[in-house]
């Protein structure tokens, strides 16, 4: 293509080239368009910073995004934060009027749409990580919530019988009807390890098409992050596992996501003995081996999940279990 102003059959070098009448009218108009097209280019206003902030699952959520309209701004956080709590109201296991607590046993039910996404990322999890995360341990949740606030280990009995109404194998999820069977009596779900990062995701998906791609959400221990802040070419996260005063390491990463569990906060001495609140579904009681693990993933469903099944897996096995269930960078840490 000829450079502008020019014809593509420049004139012979010596002889002058004739300008026509019409000629700087025309010139005048093509600046005037160039103008038009650059002027919103050069006086757009600057992007700045918004963040909204709001206690949703037991934790605090935060958006931070980057634009130029807060009013705007605001109007996607909300509809993000009602995402987030739609996800709370179908899927919380504190609320007897969830939907996840209506299951009942011994029959195939229909869910709701929003159910059936968390229902199938749930069952493809479990299955991928080997059943080190497991969302059917519904009943032992309950019995080491009590043990955790009484300090007390659950009596024999009861932890036999929450044991054997759980286990991932014995529930059936059918993606294509949208049907979910709980096989054993007495069996709930838990979906505590996943419905955070399901929640980020969901939400990080409205700001983005409200016109606001350069957003984080702050689940908890779960980031899902979009494209960076303006003038940089990441976002700045500080892992903090076993250190309360300080990060043991900062990364930097863009639209993927990243989750750490451990016990740095949730725990519980009982009889000396430290136990962390993540489950572990063979003992049915939570984890005592001290481990903290960081995992960065695509999405924060993923992360979110396998932070908890890596935990469970122990040191040796996470980042092989994680890898292979959809993680791309596993960090683990212990303390003796």
């Amino acid at each position: 293509m000829a450079a502008a102003g020019y014809s593509e059959n420049q004139p012979a070098r010596g002889i002058p080239r004739r300008t026509s009448n019409n000629a700087f009218p025309r010139m005048k108009l093509f600046l005037q368009l160039c103008l038009t097209f650059l002027l919103p280019t050069c006086l757009r206003a600057e992007e700045r910073r918004f963040v909204f902030e709001r206690p949703l699952m037991a934790t605090r959520f935060a958006i931070t995004c980057h634009g130029e309209d807060e009013s705007a701004a605001r109007k996607a956080a909300d509809e993000a934060f009602a995402a987030g709590e739609e996800v709370n109201r179908i899927a919380s296991d504190y609320s007897p009027e969830s939907e996840l607590m209506r299951l009942p046993t011994g029959r195939a039910t229909g869910v709701s749409p929003v159910f059936a996404g968390l229902l199938t990322a749930s069952f493809h999890l479990a299955e991928t990580s080997g059943g080190t995360f497991d969302p059917t341990l519904g009943r032992l949740t309950k019995l080491w919530r009590e043990s955790r606030r009484t300090r007390q280990l659950p009596a024999p009995g009861d932890l036999a019988k929450a044991r054997e109404a759980s286990g991932w194998m014995h529930a059936t999820w059918d993606a294509t009807t949208s049907t979910i069977l709980l096989e054993k009596p007495g069996m709930q779900l838990d979906l505590g390890g996943i419905a955070k990062g399901y929640a980020a995701d969901r939400m990080l998906a409205i700001m983005v098409k409200a016109g606001f791609p350069r957003t984080c959400i702050a689940a908890g221990g779960d980031l899902r992050l979009g494209d960076p802040p303006p003038g940089k070419t990441a976002w700045r996260v500080g892992l903090q596992t076993f250190d309360e005063n300080k990060p043991e390491e900062v990364v930097e990463l863009a639209n993927c996501a990243v989750s750490t569990s451990g016990d740095l906060h949730q725990f519980a001495e009982i009889d000396g003995k430290r136990y962390s609140h993540i489950l572990d579904p063979t003992t049915g009681l939570g984890l005592t081996e001290r481990i903290a693990v960081s995992i960065i993933a695509s999405d924060a469903t993923t992360s979110d999940a396998l932070a908890t099944a890596a935990c469970v897996a122990g040191p040796k096995k996470a980042e092989a279990i994680a890898l292979k269930a959809g993680a791309t960078k596993v960090i683990v840490r212990t303390i003796r």
